[in-house]
């Protein structure tokens, strides 16, 4: 499972979701699905767009600068 973040055009709000890098999410609704939250007046048929962003710390420690560690129940710390 990797983590994307979708934009949504209609109504101007990013949403971030953790999926299988296979899945591709399509309209608001399906988004807002997986999210966990309501549609909330937009179109469900709205369509997303999957955005490019910071990549995920795979790795655990921290230099003091950089993000902590992901947590125990990732695995990395």
């Amino acid at each position: 499972m990797a983590l994307y973040d979708y934009y949504c055009e209609t109504n101007g709000r990013t949403l971030e979701v953790w999926h299988g890098m296979d899945e591709m999410i399509a309209t608001w609704a399906d988004l807002c699905e997986l999210a966990g939250v309501e549609v909330d007046g937009t179109a469900p048929d709205a369509p997303v767009v999957r955005k490019i962003g910071a990549p995920v710390p795979m790795t655990g420690g921290s230099t003091g600068s950089g993000p902590a560690p992901c947590g125990p129940a990732c695995g990395c710390a």
